[in-house]
């Protein structure tokens, strides 16, 4: 199926689009026959089916629908990238997430507002983009403007946002400051590596009894973001932090020459670091290893407050005493116990305590900019060690230059069938269990060789006995590019399904695909940029997805991204990525995902009517097409919604190389042709989404 496109004769702008039709074809471009192939697509359409799509088909033209123009002064996502942000994630350059508690809770107005203004003003001389992250009405959003800065800076009613706090916070559309916890989450999702804030939370005094300990230990300990701080606040229990994060597996390591680790208001805690590193090459080495390794908990790296702003330590240090004393006679303890001693404090030393608060703030967000900065320059350099062992053994293999590389999962699958059509859990029942293999890279790769190519399958996988069956089973495909990882397991997923073939029950093991890393995947930026093809599922991380459509978008190479399932459906979306992707197959959850993405509406069910559907998808798949050439929608029994440019009966699937493209024009035997129409050829310009006259 190919949707195409009928403007208004008098209509100018591409976002006024009122009509959409189907034309039901048989791909000619052997190219087009080729991607089918590789999603083993099969549609039979009978002649009484043919004619109801044909007649939903007019009345659609007829009807028309809603359009983009109109969705963008709508926003229904819950996560939004500013796009500034989204534009530097997408070209692979440095950005640094900021929080905005210190805006909403740290700092008195205009304190707070001159503060935040004045740590992007760094943040950006030192060549780095910054996100400050916030949540506003209900949204969590990734870099703020200058109005929305001001918005938090005054309000009286915003809600400290950790972790635990995110549902609540979004489902009552509330605005609030992000904690280190609550940044983190959003840093990471977005795809961003250095995160800089004040300090970190810790275990509480006393935490040993009141189990009182920060949700920003256990984020640190399961997302792996770089946290810039000035180490820990006087007022926690440094020792036992530093225990937890221990536990946790969090590297600590302290920025500059010296070992001790600092205490905010002071250089010194009395306590030590575990590692140090002297400059932000160093420190762009440790996040790079981290990252390499594809481990999932987070970096702490302590910077020492500023010598000259350090002299006041001992008098800051007595009156957080003071205050602590105060607050335990108030019973002021948990989440608000921190906002107290930072006002008190401020206090009691009259201003010298928030003036060295807002001196050691510049100064991390000084740090951790140099570290973006080396470690996006890292990155490009590709000066890292490879994590893939056995690189020497198949060094010969890489050197066949492959026209398509696949990038993507590969899995063991087990499936257990019943004889029965209902399961009976608690007990074991009668059926038979099959194993085969899977991941929708490794299915593309596989379709991809068979069919005479040579596809480079960039993957991952573990050193158990899965391994050798995977490769042995893969051996007709190049694999040179598949990961060995000592000490980790090779995914695996267990289906279990009756008799009918329903599913009853899914467990999937795929941890190992994190470690598909935009460190690896760099390895092999020369076959990158030289293929003709690059493919990726859903199940390679963010990170790699923006890095790999950045190489994309540089050389000019077409990618298809395979979205998985509805949950990853969204990753290139999430920052501009998703504007280098050239084809795109979903199906209609996964396009819904997209949509809401990029914060347009989408339905709140999904529909099931057949006249519904085609219209739904229509409407999905629209906005996306004012970047990708191609957009094939999975419908199910249903069939395939091909929509695209259309050019002489079939859909265009040729890389754009211009800005000069074809109205679509529809061609099903009972509309217009192309002819009887008074349309012509259009100028399109992306920045403005409007089409001039020729």
């Amino acid at each position: 199926m190919l949707l195409t496109r009928a403007t208004h004769s008098q209509c100018i702008q591409l976002s006024d689009v009122v009509g959409y039709s189907l034309l039901l074809l048989m791909p000619r471009n052997p190219r087009l026959r080729v991607l089918f192939s590789i999603m083993k697509l099969s549609v039979s359409l009978r002649y009484s089916e043919l004619r109801l799509l044909k007649e939903v088909s007019a009345q659609l033209l007829k009807r028309g629908i809603s359009t983009f123009h109109s969705r963008l002064c709508k926003n229904d996502g819950l996560f939004l990238v500013h796009p500034a942000v989204s534009q530097a994630l997408a070209e692979n350059r440095p950005v640094v997430a900021l929080e905005s508690t210190i805006i909403t809770h740290g700092m008195p107005y205009p304190h707070n507002l001159s503060t935040a203004k004045a740590v992007e003003a760094i943040v950006r001389t030192e060549g780095a983009i910054p996100a400050t992250v916030g949540l506003l009405q209900g949204r969590v959003h990734v870099g703020l403007s200058s109005e929305e800065l001001d918005y938090l800076a005054r309000s009286k009613t915003s809600l400290k946002v950790s972790r635990r706090d995110l549902p609540y916070a979004i489902s009552k559309g509330l605005c609030g400051g992000t904690t280190v916890s609550g940044t983190m989450i959003a840093a990471h999702r977005a795809g961003i590596h250095v995160f800089v804030t004040g300090g970190v939370g810790g275990v509480h005094r006393d935490g040993e009894n009141s189990m009182d300990i920060s949700a920003d230990l256990t984020e640190l300990g399961r997302t792996p973001i770089a946290v810039v701080s000035a180490g820990v606040k006087s007022i926690l229990d440094i020792g036992r932090t530093l225990e937890y994060l221990e536990t946790q597996g969090v590297c600590v390591a302290t920025f500059g020459s010296s070992m001790n680790f600092p205490a905010f208001f002071s250089p010194e805690s009395g306590f030590t670091s575990p590692y140090h590193v002297n400059n932000a090459e160093e420190a762009a080495d440790l996040i790079a290893g981290n990252l390499s390794l594809g481990l999932q908990s987070g970096l702490l790296l302590a910077v020492p407050i500023p010598k000259e702003h350090a002299a006041a330590g001992q008098q800051i240090e007595n009156a957080i005493q003071a205050a602590l004393a105060e607050a335990n006679v108030k019973g002021i303890r948990g989440r608000d116990l921190t906002p107290f001693i930072l006002q008190k404090v401020n206090e009691l030393t009259r201003g010298k305590s928030l003036q060295a608060n807002i001196a050691l703030i510049h100064n991390n967000a000084r740090v951790g900019s140099q570290i973006a900065c080396a470690l996006s320059k890292r990155m490009q350099k590709k000066t890292w060690t490879p994590s893939a062992p056995h690189a020497k053994e198949r060094e010969k293999d890489l050197d066949s230059q492959p026209n398509i590389v696949v990038i993507g999962g590969v899995n063991v699958d087990f499936i257990a069938k019943g004889k029965t059509d209902k399961l009976v859990f608690g007990q074991t029942n009668r059926g038979s269990v099959c194993q085969s293999f899977g991941g929708v890279g490794k299915n593309l790769a596989d379709s991809l060789s068979r069919m005479g190519q040579r596809p480079l399958f960039i993957s991952a996988i573990g050193t158990d006995s899965h391994s050798d069956a995977v490769l042995n089973y893969c051996r007709h495909m190049n694999t040179s590019g598949v990961s060995v990882l000592k000490e980790q397991r090779t995914a695996t997923y267990c289906a279990v399904i009756t008799k009918s073939g329903d599913l009853s029950l899914g467990l999937g093991d795929m941890d190992i695909h994190q470690q598909i890393t935009e460190q690896y995947v760099s390895q092999f930026e020369e076959k990158l940029s030289t293929a003709s093809l690059m493919c990726l599922d859903g199940n390679i991380p963010v990170s790699t997805i923006n890095y790999v459509c950045s190489v994309a978008k540089k050389h000019a190479v077409p990618v298809w991204y395979e979205p998985t399932d509805s949950d990853k459906a969204c990753k290139p979306f999430l920052s501009d990525s998703w504007k280098a992707l050239g084809y795109t197959s979903p199906n209609l959850a996964e396009l819904c995902t997209m949509n809401k993405a990029l914060g347009l509406p989408t339905p709140a069910v999904l529909p099931s009517s057949v006249e519904e559907v085609l219209s739904c998808a229509m409407a999905l798949a629209r906005p996306l097409l004012d970047h990708l050439q191609c957009v094939v929608v999975t419908l199910g029994a249903m069939g395939v919604l091909l929509c695209g440019e259309h050019n002489a009966g079939s859909v265009d699937l040729q890389p754009r190389r211009g800005t000069r493209v074809k109205c679509w024009f529809p061609t099903h035997p009972s509309l217009p042709s192309p002819q009887s129409c008074r349309w012509d050829i259009g100028w399109y310009v992306p920045e403005q989404r409007h089409s001039q006259l020729c």
